[in-house]
């Protein structure tokens, strides 16, 4: 599946546009003619310049803008590309309730098992990545993540 240029232009500039948005709530420092949203600034003008030129090469292509490939009509496989999306979703939504350590080992044994691993390795493996990330990020870099449900345990 090939999108169009003028999809991605589009969206490019879209981007571009909310990170100028964004900027616009950036402090000034008194006595600067510039301040700390310059930087941004000039990529997101970057940014909108090249979404202009593929918007306008999209266009001038005269292609379909989605066109849509055999294996997008085949239900698993759209929800196979759906499932990673979806698992950051989830993540966002329930991490702060159920705590780190439950929801990434659902996320990853529900992700290992539609991807057709056998349970007997996808439970160790969920387990493994999730108690490791947890060590590297909570114990080592010292970044606090949610704990939800196993608050009185850790």
């Amino acid at each position: 599946m090939r999108v169009n240029d003028a999809v991605l232009g589009v969206l490019l500039l879209g981007f571009a546009g909310w990170v100028w948005w964004l900027t616009s709530f950036f402090p000034a420092f008194p006595g600067q003619d510039y301040g700390p949203s310059l930087f941004p600034r000039i990529l997101a003008a970057g940014i909108a310049g090249c979404g202009l030129l593929l918007a306008l090469r999209g266009l001038r292509a005269r292609q379909r803008l989605l066109p849509l490939d055999e294996w997008v009509r085949a239900p698993a496989r759209l929800v196979s590309v759906l499932l990673m999306p979806g698992a950051v979703l989830a993540y966002i939504f329930v991490v702060d309730t159920l705590g780190f350590i439950p929801t990434a080992f659902a996320i990853l044994l529900v992700l290992f098992l539609w991807f057709r691993a056998r349970p007997v390795v996808a439970l160790p493996v969920a387990a493994g990545v999730t108690l490791t990330i947890h060590w590297f990020f909570a114990g080592m870099m010292r970044v606090p993540l949610p704990r939800g449900l196993l608050d009185s345990v850790l």
